[in-house]
């Protein structure tokens, strides 16, 4: 599994639309930005902004209806990297235990079955769940089958790993939990993360850039850097400045 050494996304003026019943809607016009290789990019907005929409495009599920996505230093542009995606709902096999939903991907490639055991273990351990590898999905919490999740995204060591709201539906003490575990694998890993979130408190902990986006049809707003050394204390001076930052960036206009 050769790796692409791709060092930036370009994403130029990109448009999204689509068939309804009423017309024809768009829901992104116009969207530019870089992904820069081994950042934390999250991407924040009101309910309806198109968030999803666009790690669609990057996952490969939709095609956009206007613009480019270039890759440098990857001949196969997007569709030559490797992407992990790890989405709200767990959408985990319940039929299969937490070894092998991750396994699945790897089947799906034809590895044998000791190399994707072996891998799939890997990934377990890496994320925390070493001792559940044999439990199924209806024995393991919420927060421990958004693990499994995770681990099936890393499981074949993709180039671009895209999240969408992964921790959404868990509480508070959860989601921080596994906040601090994006954190760790992103050091453990290097790789480039593009997540999605509701959550500002999320953003600025997680984001080395944060893009604003607006309502529909959604255009970027704005874009912050945070400028804090990781761990980052969400209890700090500065972290609350970036916090009113962001809110304020979010709520203009909207």
């Amino acid at each position: 599994m050769s790796h692409q050494d791709f060092t930036r996304i370009h994403i130029e003026h990109l448009g999204i639309s689509y068939n309804t019943p009423a017309g024809r809607l768009t829901a992104m016009e116009d969207i530019s930005f870089n992904i820069e290789r081994g950042e934390i990019l999250c991407l924040v907005g009101p309910s309806g902004c198109g968030k999803s929409s666009l790690l669609n495009v990057l996952s490969g599920f939709i095609m956009p209806t206007k613009g480019s996505i270039e890759v440098e230093n990857c001949a196969g542009g997007l569709a030559g990297l490797r992407r992990g995606v790890v989405f709200q709902e767990y959408a985990l096999f319940p039929w299969r235990t937490a070894r092998r939903n991750v396994e699945f991907s790897l089947e799906v490639r034809g590895l044998p079955v000791p190399q994707r055991r072996e891998i799939a273990q890997q990934a377990l351990d890496q994320v925390g769940l070493t001792k559940f590898a044999d439990f199924y999905p209806h024995r393991l919490s919420g927060g421990m089958r958004q693990r499994v999740a995770v681990a099936r995204a890393l499981a074949f060591d993709p180039d671009l790993l895209l999240m969408d709201e992964p921790f959404a539906a868990l509480d508070e003490e959860m989601r921080e939990e596994l906040q601090g575990l994006v954190i760790k694998l992103w050091r453990e890993t290097g790789k480039t993360f593009v997540y999605v979130t509701h959550s500002i408190q999320e953003a600025v902990f997680l984001a080395d850039r944060v893009i604003v986006l607006t309502r529909n049809p959604s255009r970027i707003r704005g874009e912050l850097t945070i400028e804090l050394p990781r761990p980052r204390d969400r209890l700090a001076d500065k972290f609350d400045t970036y916090r009113r930052e962001l809110t304020r960036l979010i709520r203009v206009h909207t």
